[in-house]
């Protein structure tokens, strides 16, 4: 079962980008609250937590209605410095210097680059 939730943070914010977003997902029930994201207290985030039964997936209009971040993103750190970086764009502006040359140099693989 697909139990959706869809939080704004101040009053004066509608849901309703959300809430069509989610309706269309299939779900079968929606809980909707308004409430900062720094919040711990969240009623309708836990009732929808009591709600769900082994098997049953939560979805969101997007994963930061969920929670607040602490200004971290997600996925791995860099493994390049800032100066690693700039140094590595200004040799791919090189025609002669591949990817895969740089990623080399700087010890890393050309996805990261």
């Amino acid at each position: 079962m697909l139990i959706a939730y869809a939080r704004v943070s101040k009053r004066d914010q509608k849901a309703h980008l959300q809430l069509d977003s989610l309706r269309d997902t299939g779900r079968e029930k929606i809980f909707e609250e308004t409430a900062s994201g720094a919040r711990r207290d969240r009623p309708e985030l836990n009732a929808a937590l009591e709600f769900m039964r082994s098997g049953d997936t939560l979805v969101m209009w997007k994963l930061d209605r969920l929670a607040r971040s602490g200004g971290r993103k997600g996925g791995r750190p860099r493994a390049l410095s800032d100066k690693d970086w700039k140094q590595a764009r200004a040799l791919l502006t090189d025609p002669a210097i591949t990817v895969e040359e740089v990623a080399r140099r700087f010890g890393d693989g050309p996805s990261q680059t």
